[in-house]
């Protein structure tokens, strides 16, 4: 939770402190680490997460259509509108 949100320090004190008020929860002490842990580590823990999610920027193909359904047991779904999307993606040199 605290790296998909990339929480700035109040944001992450306000969590942790809830964690801790929770049943179940964290005690104190881990939350002192947690929070220590994530300013030290907080750029290079986003930069990954990021790396992990980020397309190649590379779009091979794109198609789309909308077909219409012209008979079916219920009239009620006749013309009905159905769109299909194709994306192609790849990585540079692949």
């Amino acid at each position: 939770s605290i790296a998909s949100a990339d929480m700035d320090s109040n944001q992450l004190e306000a969590f942790l402190t809830a964690q801790t008020k929770k049943q179940g929860g964290i005690t104190p002490d881990q939350a002192a680490v947690i929070a220590k842990f994530w300013k030290n580590h907080r750029a290079q823990i986003h930069e990954s997460l990021i790396g992990q999610s980020r397309w190649d920027h590379s779009l091979r193909n794109i198609s789309w259509r909308v077909d219409l359904k012209a008979q079916l047991r219920h009239v009620e779904q006749i013309n009905t509108p159905v769109a299909i999307v194709e994306v192609e993606l790849g990585r540079n040199g692949q």
